[in-house]
């Protein structure tokens, strides 16, 4: 008999917004900005649990792309290449990202993982079960006045020396996308570090840029243009964060291995 599919954990684990904070009181600045930069979003031992397990993960995927196309390498096997092929495999992908959408960083697809009934670590499911609960979705539809968000998305990123996000604008009308959130979850970060997550406007200045704070969830509305920024080679941390998008069309039911 197989094992089954991931459990979905209940809030018990831990995750809980922080009381104090009051999405009404933000709704006027969101509707302003159609952008919101949260601090201490998670009560700090979720925070913590989630970073935690985050350090320990290791089913990585460096996610990139080449010719358009979705490319996913194992970490591990990345890091066995020799130096030239390396070297080769990252000046394909900046001759890319050199002139439109591109991006690398790692990435662990909890949304596809609990879908598919593939493994999951027991608070990756928490955090997707935290993300798709009432308390996250009527926080959201209070603070953008929006009643339409019905289920949350999401994937775990890893940026390291050198990974990037080139700007985009998230439009992909038949996917229901209405937000995108980012839930930041490195302790320490210092702004000269790159990993920002950037906004243009019209003409293409830098018009506002969210450091990734500890514990602050970035949540802005679709579609924007962003971007982040490419993680400088002397940056002293992963970048760790559970990002994804809040949608209008309720998931497919987890699949259940049987």
């Amino acid at each position: 008999m197989q094992a089954s599919g991931p459990t979905i954990v209940p809030n018990s684990s831990g995750l809980e917004i922080d009381p104090a904070l009051n999405p009404a009181a933000m709704a006027a600045a969101f509707e302003q900005f159609g952008r919101i930069h949260i601090p201490g979003f998670l009560n700090p031992a979720g925070a913590e649990m989630l970073h935690t397990a985050l350090t320990r993960e290791s089913d990585w995927l460096c996610s990139t792309m080449g010719s358009g196309q979705t490319i996913d390498v194992s970490t591990d096997m990345l890091n066995a290449m020799e130096p030239a092929r390396a070297m080769r495999f990252l000046t394909l992908a900046h001759a890319e990202a050199r002139d439109g959408f591109h991006y690398m960083f790692d990435t662990v697809r909890i949304s596809d993982r609990v879908e598919k009934g593939q493994p999951l670590t027991p608070a990756l499911a928490a955090a997707y079960d935290f993300l798709n609960s009432p308390a996250f979705l009527d926080f959201v539809r209070t603070l953008t006045g929006d009643r339409r968000p019905a289920n949350v998305d999401a994937q775990a990123t890893r940026y390291e020396q050198g990974h990037y996000l080139t700007e985009h604008d998230d439009k992909k009308p038949e996917s229901g996308r209405l937000y995108a959130y980012v839930l930041n979850l490195t302790p320490h970060w210092r702004t000269d570090w790159g990993g920002l997550l950037t906004f243009t406007d019209d003409e293409g200045h830098l018009s506002q840029a969210y450091r990734p704070a500890w514990n602050a969830l970035n949540l802005f509305r679709v579609p924007q243009k962003h971007a982040v920024s490419c993680v400088a080679p002397f940056a002293g941390a992963s970048r760790l964060s559970i990002t994804g998008w809040v949608r209008e069309r309720p998931a497919s039911p987890p699949a259940r291995a049987s």
